[in-house]
């Protein structure tokens, strides 16, 4: 089923989001991953675009058909397109399509600064462009509630949100973002410029004081102060890290779905240890307000 579906269905959206292992390891090493989040029953779960896979050695395509056609949870592979031809995408589609992938989400990719090369995409809304000629999938986008790293311009990722949808895109997922208070003045902003389409919020419980390094240097996103202090207390202590990791991101949730957000994207990093943690903290409050809304 086209995941759009989902929101005409749901008032709250849940769905997890994992990544394949290295095109030098066997795609077995994510079973174990598989076999713990399939028991939490998520909406969809989406499948990044193979880290360090080129686009004719790619790992996504293979596990959106373990997800979907093993495991019988609805997947969402992302596709990225920069320095990619439209042939070499056109193949991917076939491949998805022949797996029984029904949903992708389109992204430009990252630029790389020793290849200016774009190849036959220039950015996102291209790509779903093609894909609405080609073949019939539904059609995810990304948004960035703090701005795209390369501008950080909220006004300018308006612009380009809207262009999205009217390229095709059905729905939004967010990039991660610790501080509730950017996320609802994002959607503030959306909603003024007649935006229609609905936006997941994107949350990663993050466990490990590099990690937070590491994703404050690949997006921006801003560390409010009292996440700071967790980080700090509690750096030297994996356990206690972890759980206060937790327990930080399940606060930004209840207060976002208390809030009437469509939808929560969770970033698992490959961790059922973590998702098993949150699905079931929340998993009375999701369906209250699903129950409510299917009455």
């Amino acid at each position: 089923m086209h995941i759009k579906e989902l929101f005409k269905e749901k008032e709250v959206v849940f769905s997890f989001e994992i990544f394949p292992p290295k095109p030098t390891s066997s795609i077995e090493t994510v079973y174990d991953t598989l076999e713990g989040l399939q028991g939490l029953n998520p909406d969809y779960i989406s499948i990044t675009y193979g880290a360090g896979g080129s686009v004719n050695n790619n790992r996504t395509c293979e596990l959106s058909s373990l997800v979907k056609n093993k495991y019988g949870i609805e997947a969402l592979a992302h596709l990225t397109c920069i320095g990619s031809t439209k042939s070499e995408i056109n193949g991917i589609l076939e491949s998805l399509n022949e797996n029984g992938i029904e949903n992708i989400l389109a992204l430009r990719g990252d630029v790389s600064e020793g290849n200016p090369s774009v190849g036959e995409f220039n950015n996102s809304q291209e790509l779903i462009n093609h894909i609405k000629e080609t073949k019939e999938f539904g059609i995810a986008a990304a948004c960035y509630p703090e701005g795209h790293i390369e501008s950080r311009d909220i006004e300018r990722e308006i612009e380009i949100l809207k262009l999205k949808e009217n390229a095709g895109a059905e729905y939004l997922i967010s990039q991660l973002f610790f501080d509730n208070n950017y996320f609802y003045k994002f959607l503030n902003s959306v909603e003024k410029s007649s935006i229609e389409v609905p936006i997941q919020a994107g949350i990663m419980p993050v466990t490990n004081k590099k990690q937070v390094e590491r994703i404050v240097s690949l997006c921006g996103a801003n560390l409010p102060s009292k996440f700071i202090k967790i980080i700090n207390r509690y750096e030297h202590d994996k356990d206690a890290l972890r759980d206060a990791g937790i327990a930080y991101a399940l606060e930004q949730i209840v207060d976002l779905v208390s809030t009437g957000v469509r939808g929560i994207h969770l970033y698992t990093m490959n961790n059922p240890y973590i998702a098993k943690r949150i699905t079931n903290s929340i998993g009375s409050i999701l369906n209250s307000i699903n129950k409510r809304q299917v009455i």
